[in-house]
């Protein structure tokens, strides 16, 4: 059984960094595409990035420049360093897995991989 759960979260102020952590079991992290979307209070999902199984790396215009996805295979992590957080990064973050062709896995994708874990909130303050 896939099981994804996120941690990490918290606040900080504007200018700031975070990272954020999620431990994948029941897979290997390696086979899937994986990534990170989040959503803000009354808005819609919003992808953020995506990494392919060959390592690939796939960011939202928001976030480039600024969040790095990245994974550990052997211990099963997958990571989002965010740094030069805007009050506008503020949501709860969600990671996703889903075994998909390269083609489709991509950032706007994320929102709609089929596993997800339950969030871990980051709240940036100005």
């Amino acid at each position: 059984q896939v099981q994804l759960v996120e941690s990490g979260g918290g606040a900080v102020q504007a200018g700031g960094s975070l990272r954020l952590s999620c431990a994948a079991s029941g897979y290997t992290v390696s086979s899937f595409c994986m990534g990170w979307f989040r959503q803000a209070p009354g808005k819609e999902r919003e992808g953020v990035a995506t990494i392919r199984t060959d390592g690939t790396t796939k960011y939202a215009d928001s976030v480039k420049g600024r969040f790095t996805i990245s994974r550990d295979n052997g211990k099963g992590i997958l990571y989002l360093q965010m740094n030069s957080l805007i009050p506008e990064d503020t949501a709860t973050y969600y990671c996703a897995a889903d075994r998909r062709a390269s083609w489709a896995c991509g950032w706007y994708y994320v929102r709609d991989f089929l596993y997800k874990g339950q969030g871990t909130q980051v709240t940036v303050s100005s």
